[in-house]
């Protein structure tokens, strides 16, 4: 293990769990440069990267100039500076069976990281009253998809919030899709009504429309307790069945009795390590033309602060105004034993310091982990 970028993961992570959940820009802006000249240094793949476009650290002098590289490029190249012998796990991005993944490497170091930062965010996000929740995760267990990021996110989270009333319910089945138990999910719907005990319900879009299709057939309907919340996250690219988000939100608020601002959306992907989620504020109220169904606008997510993210046109390569579209670009500090700069295929609207994700460009490849969801 490179003891360089392990004091920089140790002091990281360190601010990650002390700090008031604040990076003022100049210090991010420190930590990004340093971090920047380390991975120049320790990951040579990268450096051929920011040398051929004649971009090292000697010539970078804000992080926003930093070299982003693709999530593309995780498909065929080895973006770590962890040796082969180092690497205790691997993060594969999720996609259809004929896509090549991406592998986002770690060691037990890089894993501990991602666990500090996906529990931070998580817990100043959640607003789940810890103490007496239930929780039910629409996923298969971690045993099933060792090389998923999400569920390893979920079993991070379940092991944190320590919660003995907790399980998940989904499964793999033969063609490798992600399937759902609906009696063992519904059973544990039934108790949190009748116990008056909250609960979590954490999943996929997909997993979600699949429960809720099976709740409308069967024509049942819960109110959880108060306090109960739904964490959703991915989209529906190669489904034939996909929903827009008001719609899906109307669903759970009408079969599960949860109100619209207890519905928490994720945003994340295997070549990060840290995660966004939604702002349900008034400041973004609207809908879109073609939903129906009224309600806070929920794509409108931000990072947590040791992560910045960047909305860039395709056609000029700068960042884009206010309101306006483009690609989204991400710097994770978290990504210590990577490349923290990621440009993804996501089509994004600059919103303030966060983002409201519209979609995948044109022309990108379908991921996600909804893709799995059968």
């Amino acid at each position: 293990m490179n003891i360089e970028l392990s004091r920089f993961a140790t002091r990281l992570r360190e601010l990650i769990s002390n700090a008031q959940l604040a990076t003022p820009d100049p210090q991010f802006s420190e930590l990004a440069l340093e971090l920047f000249a380390l991975q120049f240094k320790h990951n040579s793949v990268y450096r051929k990267i920011c040398e051929s476009r004649q971009l090292t650290p000697a010539a970078v002098k804000l992080w926003t100039q930093i070299p982003a590289v693709p999530t593309a490029a995780f498909k065929e190249l080895e973006l770590t500076s962890l040796a082969p012998a180092e690497r205790t796990a691997v993060f594969h991005s999720s996609g259809t069976t004929e896509q090549k993944p991406s592998r986002h490497f770690h060691a037990a170091e890089s894993v501990a990281l991602y666990e500090t930062s996906l529990w931070q965010w998580f817990k100043q996000n959640c607003g789940l009253r810890i103490a007496d929740c239930g929780l039910v995760i629409l996923t298969p267990p971690p045993g099933k998809a060792s090389h998923s990021s999400l569920i390893h996110m979920f079993e991070t989270i379940r092991q944190q919030l320590g919660l003995p009333e907790s399980v998940f319910t989904g499964s793999i089945a033969s063609d490798g899709a992600w399937t759902l138990d609906f009696a063992a999910t519904i059973q544990k719907l039934n108790a949190a009504a009748k116990t008056k005990k909250p609960l979590a319900l954490l999943g996929t879009a997909f997993s979600f429309v699949h429960l809720l299709d099976h709740l409308t057939e069967d024509n049942l309907r819960f109110q959880l307790p108060e306090n109960s919340r739904v964490m959703e996250t991915g989209g529906y690219k190669n489904r034939s069945r996909s929903m827009p988000k008001g719609e899906l939100h109307s669903l759970i608020t009408e079969r599960l009795g949860l109100p619209r601002e207890n519905i928490l959306c994720e945003y994340g992907m295997s070549e990060l390590s840290s995660q966004a989620y939604s702002v349900t504020s008034h400041e973004w109220q609207g809908t879109s033309k073609s939903d129906d169904h009224p309600s806070l606008i929920t794509h409108h997510f931000k990072f947590p602060p040791w992560a910045r993210v960047q909305i860039m046109s395709p056609e000029t390569g700068r960042e884009v105004a206010e309101g306006e579209t483009g690609l989204i670009r991400i710097f994770d500090l978290a990504n210590v034993f990577s490349v923290a700069a990621i440009q993804t295929e996501d089509l994004g609207v600059r919103r303030g310091d966060g983002f409201e994700l519209i979609g995948r460009a044109t022309l990108a490849e379908p991921r996600g982990c909804s893709l799995l969801t059968g």
